[in-house]
């Protein structure tokens, strides 16, 4: 049967997560209502990475298979038009039977921003993070030097995760500051439940003073989820991308740049 994969952007703070849930107020749950719409017949979906509530998406990919013949650029003018204002598809391709979008994914990035600042911003309520104490910026790079590679992240996953091993492969990640705001970036061949977020507090510990850069390597060797710090708002974390191998000639895979543009920002150097 034919392959499609899109490219989906949503708003995470509206949906309660990307998984289905019996009320139906999902990102998948309301995306496979309007493909059934849009094309005169249910549809499952199987996506990159299944966000939680209140994760934003620019770059999340998903896979379905259907008989249906529709142009590409219906499949996202018309899916848009079936969509509410905070979801959106932004590209669409027939991709082949070996094509998965999560299995086939050799990576996926997150962007997590953090407005550092005395006095929180209604204005971008659910679209950052917010810490009013002083962050260090070379504190912070110093701690997140140390997570990156391959390690047992047991003291960063939550105790609802179910994934087989807790070992993972952070293949890149860094942090820029522009003005008020942190911009932090993870690439991994994958995330356990709540890893981003979890590091994410441990990294604003060290930031704050509260712990010096080598505790993450105490954190990794305890492999110790209570030893560590609390898990961080979901409020400004975003699936910027995901990468698959080029034979699927699939978009570029990190939506960064547009990320920072949602906030109002740009990259140092842009």
């Amino acid at each position: 049967m034919p392959r499609m994969a899109l490219g989906v952007a949503y708003d995470g703070s509206r949906w309660q997560g990307w998984q289905t849930q019996p009320g139906g107020l999902t990102v998948q749950d309301t995306l496979e209502a309007a493909l059934a719409d849009f094309l005169d017949q249910p549809a499952g979906t199987i996506c990159a990475g299944r966000t939680d509530t209140g994760v934003h998406a620019l770059g999340q990919v998903v896979h379905l298979d259907t008989l249906a013949n529709r142009r590409l650029e219906s499949w996202v003018r018309g899916l848009n038009a079936l969509l509410p204002d905070s979801i959106a598809i932004q590209w669409a391709q027939p991709v082949p039977d070996s094509f998965h979008a999560r299995f086939s994914a050799v990576s996926r990035t997150y962007v997590y921003i953090v407005r550092n600042t005395r006095v929180r911003s209604p204005l971008m309520h659910g679209r950052v993070g917010w810490v009013y104490h002083p962050l260090d910026l070379d504190r912070m790079r110093l701690a997140l030097r140390r997570l990156v590679g391959e390690h047992d992240f047991s003291s960063f996953r939550s105790s609802q995760c179910q994934a087989a091993s807790p070992v993972r492969t952070l293949q890149e990640a860094s942090i820029e500051r522009v003005g008020d705001f942190f911009l932090f970036r993870f690439q991994a061949n994958a995330f356990l439940h709540h890893m981003i977020r979890n590091l994410m507090g441990a990294l604003l510990y060290v930031g704050q003073g509260r712990h010096e850069p080598a505790w993450i390597d105490e954190l990794l060797a305890q492999r110790d989820r209570r030893r560590a710090a609390p898990t961080f708002a979901a409020s400004g974390l975003y699936l910027s991308g995901v990468a698959y191998p080029v034979e699927y000639k699939l978009p570029l895979a990190d939506a960064g740049d547009a990320l920072l543009s949602h906030v109002g920002l740009a990259w140092p150097g842009a």
